[in-house]
């Protein structure tokens, strides 16, 4: 139970941090990544700001034997750059640029009522359930 008590609110802390930045905001997000146009730089001190939170306080966490609410840490030990994260990448990008969300913002987007951000997440665990779908059938 404490665990999802924490996962509620880390996630209520994390909307609303998205929400005060403006990141779920299509036309933010698309300023942002106009940099041949009206570049809006804004959404690069937002995201600097998180890195920078996060890579300070991420020392402290880490020396700890253990998280407060699990028995162990759960890191990814995988550094390694191949051609299923070059592409996913890609992929990724191109969706950001073409619909102008991010998953996280675009989940705390579904709140504001508006039709765009329903229309980007039902696409999202379509694209999601596709790629489960062919990595299967490679198996």
């Amino acid at each position: 139970m404490q665990k999802k008590l924490i996962g509620l609110v880390a996630g209520v802390i994390f909307g609303l941090g998205l929400a005060i930045s403006q990141m779920i905001s299509q036309e933010k997000v698309l300023g942002f990544l106009d940099f041949f146009g009206n570049w809006d730089p804004s959404l690069a001190f937002v995201m600097a700001g998180a890195v920078g939170v996060t890579a300070v306080l991420f020392r402290f966490v880490l020396r700890r034997r253990q998280p407060l609410f699990d028995g162990k840490f759960h890191l990814s030990r995988d550094s390694g750059v191949d051609k299923h994260l070059a592409i996913g990448s890609a992929l990724f990008g191109i969706g950001w640029g073409l619909g102008g969300f991010c998953p996280g913002p675009a989940l705390a987007s579904l709140a504001l009522g508006q039709i765009e951000p329903v229309i980007f997440v039902l696409a999202l665990i379509a694209g999601s359930l596709a790629y489960k779908w062919f990595a299967e059938k490679q198996k």
